[in-house]
């Protein structure tokens, strides 16, 4: 039984007074993680997508940690994240997925970050900045080989490729995306992969890139010479038919704000979808939809609620989750376990984000994506910024903890 008060949480308690609860981040397994997926896509380098606060997890700390253990490239979404993975990886080559847009093009050479380019008119767009301002930058080629979302068509892309004798062609990748890679089966990945081949093999000299996170685990026909790891670094599982052979990366705590006795009969929550149907013993705790934890997830009767971590016992999540609060029924555990202020484990402990994605009836990426900005971040095995001076980097070598990510 997991002893009271919560050792594990390390975080002062004038932070925590602010906070929801602890989202803690372990950048140890992130970096395992990392190294696995690069072994299993050697000679292909693999990359990192950092996008979306590093699904959550603080872009600047997660890009420093895979930096510092070897990853050269990285993806975001923005150009304000491409500021963030700048900072924390001053040497890296990072890719902006949203493209070029016009008048950016200054922001882009200030921090040297590279567009992923998806449409003729944005390419046009980039050629001009860089030919007006004699700019030697480089950009990705995104081509669309069935997602129908973001890139060119594979002939527009195949009329490009006698751009690629000229000199300073600025082309540094050519790269593509996979739509159904976790299903191994599905025939839409040889599909594209035939498709992408059959660009990428005229882009002479030019990196190519296809695979995801599930991508990966296709095999290394679909490796090429770039994988794109996103949410299984994170922890999340790229193989959802099988076990997952990724380390859990991000546990979430929050604290007990009350314990109420419930008789029997009565209801719990918004609704009145939940009755006692014993006297019940309610542990309420101070997270709800606001903080990230799905309405969805909510205990209604004749439906299985997700479930809380206490003292070492997974208890049920009862009546309606609310904006900022939500019950849970420890009423099995012995009397005097836990108390107000004692903290509880909505992720970890055996409850992954795979879980949760499945109560809140969605996946993993939305789970982490989601997580709000009220939890206290507990950073574990950070790295410790370069300007920081020696006495400062012993003081904080072990945990650095934030109100907020970064």
């Amino acid at each position: 039984m997991t002893p009271f008060p919560d050792t594990s949480v390390q975080i002062d308690s004038h932070t925590l007074q602010g906070a929801t609860g602890v989202l803690t981040v372990d950048l140890d397994a992130l970096a395992t993680n990392w190294k696995a997926l690069e072994s299993r896509a050697v000679p292909a380098e693999c990359s990192a997508v950092v996008k979306a606060d590093a699904y959550g997890c603080g872009i600047v700390p997660v890009t420093r940690k895979l930096a510092s253990i070897g990853c050269k490239t990285f993806f975001v979404a923005t150009l304000d994240e491409a500021k963030l993975a700048r900072e924390a990886a001053p040497k890296a080559a990072i890719y902006v997925l949203d493209g070029f847009f016009a008048n950016c093009g200054d922001d882009f050479a200030k921090i040297d970050c590279r567009p992923v380019i998806g449409d003729l008119n944005e390419l046009a767009e980039w050629d001009a900045f860089r030919r007006t301002r004699g700019w030697t930058g480089l950009a990705a080629l995104h081509v669309d080989t069935g997602m129908n979302r973001l890139g060119l068509t594979v002939d527009e892309a195949r009329g490009l490729t006698p751009r690629i004798r000229q000199a300073d062609h600025g082309i540094a990748l050519v790269m593509s995306h996979l739509a159904c890679a976790e299903d191994m089966t599905n025939a839409m990945n040889g599909r594209q992969l035939a498709a992408f081949r059959s660009v990428a093999s005229e882009f002479s000299g030019v990196t190519a890139s296809l695979t995801n996170s599930s991508g990966i685990f296709l095999g290394s026909h679909f490796h090429m010479d770039m994988v794109r790891p996103g949410a299984a670094l994170y922890g999340v599982n790229p193989t959802p038919e099988a076990d997952n052979p990724m380390q859990p990366v991000v546990g979430l705590k929050v604290r007990i704000a009350q314990i109420r006795n419930v008789p029997k009969g009565e209801t719990v929550g918004y609704g009145a979808l939940w009755h006692a149907k014993r006297p019940t013993r309610l542990a309420i705790v101070s997270t709800g939809y606001a903080d990230g934890y799905f309405r969805a997830a909510s205990g209604i009767e004749g439906t299985r609620s997700a479930q809380a971590v206490v003292a070492g016992q997974r208890c049920p999540i009862v009546g309606r989750i609310s904006m900022d609060l939500m019950a849970i029924d420890i009423t099995d555990l012995p009397h005097g376990t836990v108390r107000r202020g004692h903290f509880i484990t909505l992720i970890g402990d055996g409850v992954t984000v795979d879980e949760l994605g499945h109560h809140f009836g969605t996946i993993g990426y939305e789970v982490l994506t989601s997580l709000g900005r009220r939890y206290a971040r507990d950073y574990r095995g950070n790295v410790i910024p370069d300007s920081k001076t020696t006495p400062e980097r012993a003081a904080s070598e072990n945990t650095i903890s934030e109100k907020s990510p970064t």
